[in-house]
């Protein structure tokens, strides 16, 4: 996403107050922000390494049915 999509809120001094930015480009921020905070733990980060390299897993219907949720 370019710098370009992002708008900044001044005041009318002209000093920045704040910035619009489109979802998509929050979304990303959040998602970094989280991953980093899960990182910080040396638990959470063995988990996260553990689930990433895991080959098995079980179908998505599967664990719908097994939640209720009927998906």
């Amino acid at each position: 996403m370019s710098q370009a999509a992002v708008q900044y809120i001044s005041d009318e001094k002209g000093s920045a107050t704040g910035v619009i930015v489109p979802i998509k480009l929050w979304r990303e921020i959040e998602s970094e922000k989280e991953t980093a905070y899960l990182l910080r733990s040396k638990a959470m980060k063995k988990r996260l390494l553990e689930a990433r390299n895991r080959k098995e897993g079980i179908p998505f219907e599967e664990v719908g049915e097994k939640l209720g949720t009927g998906y």
